[in-house]
């Protein structure tokens, strides 16, 4: 869209509060807590990048993007993305792929092998952006298994 300005960043402590409003908007899950010491955290770690998407002096967007150590293709990584939100009032502008360039840029900057993420199976408007983003649906099949069904009761 012309005129619109959009800018990706690193994520800082004081976004805790906006993230947690995003990621509300992600899940509906009271457990949500996003707290500043671990945005930190992720910013002091070389291996993650925790973008943030800010339009109008507002935090809009997110993603998470870590890499993952890999014996495969020598010393490449592979990236996984988790926690793509783009406030349901910002959509439509291009705070995704943006957010989506920031993490491609950085995936090549640290020579990764691929870029991975999960979605869960009933947001159908979302796999129909990420395959505009180049992902692909059809090649795999994710799996996931919660903390509450590995938690062995010794």
């Amino acid at each position: 869209m012309v005129g619109v300005h959009l800018r990706v960043r690193d994520a800082k402590p004081e976004d805790a509060l906006r993230l947690s409003e995003l990621y509300n908007q992600l899940v509906n899950n009271p457990a949500v807590n996003v707290e500043p010491e671990q945005i930190q955290a992720i910013y002091n770690d070389s291996r993650s990048k925790l973008f943030v998407c800010d339009y109008q002096a507002n935090v809009v967007g997110s993603a998470l993007v870590s890499l993952c150590p890999d014996v495969m293709f020598s010393n490449q990584p592979f990236a996984v993305v988790e926690n793509v939100i783009v406030d349901i009032a910002a959509r439509g502008v291009g705070v995704g792929t943006a957010l989506f360039k920031a993490i491609e840029t950085f995936c090549v900057s640290t020579n990764c092998s691929k870029i991975m993420l999960l979605s869960s199976s009933q947001r159908l408007d979302s796999h129909v952006f990420f395959e505009k983003q180049g992902f692909k649906g059809e090649v795999k099949r994710g799996f996931v298994k919660y903390r509450s069904a590995f938690i062995s009761a010794d």
